[in-house]
């Protein structure tokens, strides 16, 4: 353990929260290493949100880190490419927001009931809710959506308040430093994309 600022803060916790600051700035610069980074924090909070009981987001850091192998072998145009070029940004169609949608629904109201039957989740709404926006946010993030920043600005806070009541104070402070980084990075995925469509 770790006292920082009066705070007992675990090592796996720590180490964590670094490895996820350089995350988030290497998505908001859509960076070559992205998706690796992606790959280890999956992997350290896989371990962190199973520890503190958080087990619909601790499956879903599963879920993230499978995506992440999908995200980079399509970023890097390896699959749904057709001249395997690196992928440009883009803008989630119109019609997909609908599904998108009624999918965050449908598992919000699914995780919930799972977690209260299992009795194990301290908050079964909150972890499935953000859960559920996580895994839509991971689908438009691998598209390279820049609206894919929105599901973040929502399932950010809601991290902050859950890692904070179980003591694993690092990372609640770093999803305060991913909201911030959630603003930037709508301004500066659209500007980017803006860019590509001209």
């Amino acid at each position: 353990m770790l006292e920082i600022l009066g705070l007992q803060i675990s090592i796996i916790d720590f180490v964590g929260a670094v490895i996820g600051l350089l995350y988030v700035i290497s998505e908001y610069r859509a960076g070559r290493w992205f998706w690796h980074l992606c790959l280890l924090m999956s992997a350290f909070y896989i371990v962190i949100d199973y520890s503190s009981g958080y087990y619909a987001n601790g499956t879903i850091c599963v879920y993230n880190f499978l995506m992440s192998i999908y995200g980079l072998l399509v970023w890097r145009g390896v699959i749904q490419s057709k001249e395997k070029k690196e992928r440009p940004f883009g803008s989630c169609p119109s019609h997909i927001l609908g599904w998108l949608a009624g999918a965050t629904i449908l598992l919000t109201l699914l995780l919930w009931w799972l977690l209260k039957m299992l009795g194990e989740s301290q908050y079964p709404l909150l972890d499935g809710f953000s859960s559920s926006l996580a895994i839509v946010a991971m689908v438009m993030l691998a598209q390279k959506w820049w609206q894919q920043w929105f599901c973040w600005m929502i399932v950010e806070p809601i991290m902050v308040v859950l890692f904070w009541k179980s003591g694993n104070y690092a990372s609640a402070v770093l999803y305060i430093v991913y909201e911030v980084f959630c603003i930037l990075g709508v301004i500066s995925w659209r500007r980017k994309y803006l860019e590509v469509k001209k």
